[in-house]
This record gives C-alpha cells, structure tokens and sequence, in this order.
C-alpha cells in the first residue's frame, strides 16, 4: 500500500500546485476589488497601489502554502510538527487579516453599505414618528383647555347675574374670570393651529423617507446611492427639527405656569365692606381654580414632552470593508467564503501529513513483539518460499585449498583434462554444497 501512496503523492504533485496557484489567484483578484475602494488618489495611483497589494497577497499565500505542504509533512519528531503548526496558525491569522477580510469586502461590499443605508433609514423614521407624535400630543390638550375656557366662561356669566358673591353685575369677579376665559382661549387657538403646518412638515418628511427608500433598493454604483442618501439624510434631519419646534407641548407648559406664577388679584371694588369681603372670597377661589387647572396643563405637557427634544443622528457614510466588519453578523456565508479561498490549502497539508504517516508505517519493518497475526503467517509463508527456491538451485562442487575444479587452469601446469588428472582428495568423492553456503565460503 505504501507504493500506491507514493505514485498518488507523485501523480498529485502536478494538481496541487495548480490548484494552489488559482486559489492564490483568486484571493489576490478579490484583495484588489476590495483594497481599491480603501485607497484614495488619483485613478492610476490607486490602480497600481492595488494591484501592488494584491499581487504582494497572492505571492505570500502561494509561498506560505507551498512551504508548509513541502516540510510538514515530511517532519516526524513531535516538537517540529507543534513548531511548524504554530507557524500555520500564526501564518493563516496573518493571512486573515491581510487579505480574507478585503476578500469579504469585495464579496458582500455592496449588500454590507446596502444593509448600513436600511438600519439608518430605519432610526430616521422613528425620530420622524417620535417628534410627529410629539408634535400632535399637543392636540390632545385642546379637550382639556377647552373645558378649562369654557368652565371660566360660564361662571363670568353667572357671576354677572350674582350667582358668586350675591350681587349682579360685571365687577371685579367677574373681569377676572373673563380674562381667565381669554387667556386659556389664545392657548388654545394656538394649539389648534399648529395641526395643520404639523402635518404639511410630517407630509414632507414621508417624502425624504420614500426618496431614501428608493435609494437603497435601487440598482446602481453603491457610492452614489450612499451620497444622494446623505443628501436626502440632510433634508430629513431639518424636517424633524422644524417638527420639534411645532410642537406646542413646551408652550402649554409655559403658559400653564404663566396662570399659576403670573395670578393677580384684582382689588375688591365692592361699594359696601360686605360685598368687597365676598369679592376678595371669590378672587381666592378663582386663584386656587387657575392653579389647579395650571398644575393639571403641565403634567399633561410633561407627559408629552417626555425625556426631551428628538436629535436624530447625522448620517456617517461607510465604505464597504468598513461596512462589511460593522455587520459581520450578518454577512457570514460571504466571510466564509472569503477566508475558505485563502485557507483551504491547510486542507491539502492535513490531508498530506496523514498520507506520508501512512507511508512511514507501512514501510517501517515490525519487530517481533508487535506483529500481528496475519504479519506473521505473511512472514512464515515467504520464509518457507526462499526454502524452497534454495532446494531448487543446482549444486556446485566446494573447492579445498590448494585444489582445481575440472576445467579450471593451474598457472605453470597443463588444463584439466589434457594431462593427468588431479589428485583425488583424500577421504573419497567430493562433496557438494548449496550456492548461497558456496557463494557465503568464497566471500570469505
């Protein structure tokens, strides 16, 4: 087996230096989409700037790459393989880093400034909602001041027929709650007008939404979109202030401590110390009335006012790496992607360092003590067939010292066979051995 994995390290050779080299390619093209939009200048200094870094990327990871697939697997003490892992680790957050970001970048740039331009969008229709709502919680009050104008009406009147201090008549009882009734009257003719310029603001506000709507589902040059949003960010931004100050809920407020603060109690005109004693109880139940009502306009304009004026944030223009680090968790698939460019070759070295342990074990003989049973009959079936080739190889006749075989020459004596024959040795025939004894003798 470890022959075949040889030939298939060898027969792969060839592939994966290929597909090492487009997978460096391909990071290197998706590094210069994504620095390029980085990078500001003129056209042909970012041109090449990119196309610098680019190829800088694409040299380093084909070079990082092809050293690791060369010598890790190759390595076989432990404290080499944890050095050289720990290069991998160090080398493939480098490489991250570097590159798989701007990789993701050029993948899902655009989706990333799109989805940046729809969360915007979002925070500005709710801080248009937040100061329209604002704006007409004021309305609300008109119930409220209207009960408390026409309430004041109707006890001036009564107070004209004696129904207060027991005297008829437009005194000072009555002055005082008519202007009460007139001053609650101005506030709230000024509520009820502010409904209309609310809703021609919040009208012209749903319109700078639309615009920015269209803008972000539209087709197109990412860059631009992102401006003309800005743009129309800008014009919506003055829209929710000129609603904030529409609102009339501050005015309520401060004309609702103007009629507490700002009581005066008129002198009693009465003709008689009896009726200006009745007038003066009237004036003191009047004041407390007003001060009630007061009390009651402000926390109600309090509640609308709530924590404070709407400040939308100012639109912040992003570029597309920027975009695509600030919502990361939603672009995952496109991060995948980009750092699986960049990282597979890691793959190909784990793949190969079990290949070539593979190898080294099939190839490293077993001793005795961790044979398996089947390594064993293995080994006792090829014993037993170098015995019997041995027993099938003819023999050849062992030669003493100082002898001649048939057919071989002695310096100074004539060939076998042409003259005497050689003496035969002493103790009889000669004896013959197998090849490998024969051949083991003659060596030494």
């Amino acid at each position: 087996m470890s022959s075949a994995l040889r030939e298939g390290v060898r027969g792969l050779d060839l592939t994966m230096r290929l597909t090492l080299g487009v997978l460096a390619l391909a990071s290197g093209v998706y590094t210069y989409l994504g620095v390029r939009d980085l990078l500001d200048g003129s056209p042909t200094m970012t041109f090449f700037a990119a196309l610098i870094y680019s190829t800088a990327v694409s040299v380093a990871i084909y070079a990082f790459w092809s050293f690791l697939l060369r010598l890790l697997p190759q390595v076989r003490d432990v404290a080499s393989r944890i050095w050289l892992g720990a290069a991998m680790i160090l080398g493939s957050l480098m490489i991250v880093a570097m590159s798989s970001w701007l990789n993701a970048a050029a993948l899902a740039g655009s989706a990333a400034v799109e989805q940046h331009l729809a969360v915007t969008l979002q925070g500005y229709a709710r801080d248009l909602d937040a100061a329209h709502n604002r704006a007409l919680g004021a309305q609300s009050l008109l119930p409220d001041i209207e009960l408390a104008t026409t309430r004041f009406a109707r006890l001036a009147d009564a107070e004209r027929g004696g129904a207060l201090t027991g005297t008829g008549g437009s005194g000072t009882v009555v002055q005082l709650l008519s202007q009460m009734s007139s001053q609650l009257e101005d506030l709230r003719q000024e509520v009820a007008d502010s409904a209309a310029p609310v809703s021609a603001l919040y009208a012209e506000g749903i319109a700078h939404v639309a615009v920015m709507r269209e803008l972000v589902s539209a087709q197109g040059d990412i860059k631009a979109r992102s401006d003309a949003f800005g743009a129309a960010a800008m014009k919506l931004i003055g829209t929710i202030a000129a609603l904030e100050q529409t609102s009339m809920a501050p005015a309520v407020k401060r004309a609702a401590h103007d009629l507490a603060t700002g009581f005066i109690a008129p002198a009693a005109d009465g003709g008689s110390a009896d009726l200006a004693g009745r007038q003066n109880a009237v004036v003191d139940n009047v004041e407390r009335a007003v001060a009630a009502q007061a009390n009651a306009l402000s926390q109600a304009a309090d509640a609308i006012i709530g924590t404070g004026p709407v400040e939308p944030a100012r639109y912040q223009p992003l570029s597309t790496a920027e975009a695509v680090l600030r919502y990361a968790g939603d672009f995952l698939p496109s991060w995948a992607g980009a750092i699986s460019i960049d990282l597979l070759p890691a793959v190909l070295v784990l793949i190969l360092c079990v290949v070539h342990a593979a190898i080294r074990r099939e190839a490293t003989p077993a001793d005795a003590e961790s044979m398996t049973a089947a390594q064993l009959l293995t080994a006792m079936r090829l014993l037993r067939e170098v015995e019997g080739e041995q027993r099938r190889l003819p023999v050849v006749p062992t030669q003493a010292a100082g002898e001649t075989l048939p057919g071989m020459a002695v310096p100074g004596l004539a060939p076998a066979g042409m003259g005497e024959p050689p003496p035969a040795r002493p103790g009889g025939d000669a004896t013959v051995t197998p090849l490998s004894s024969a051949w083991s003798g003659k060596k030494e």
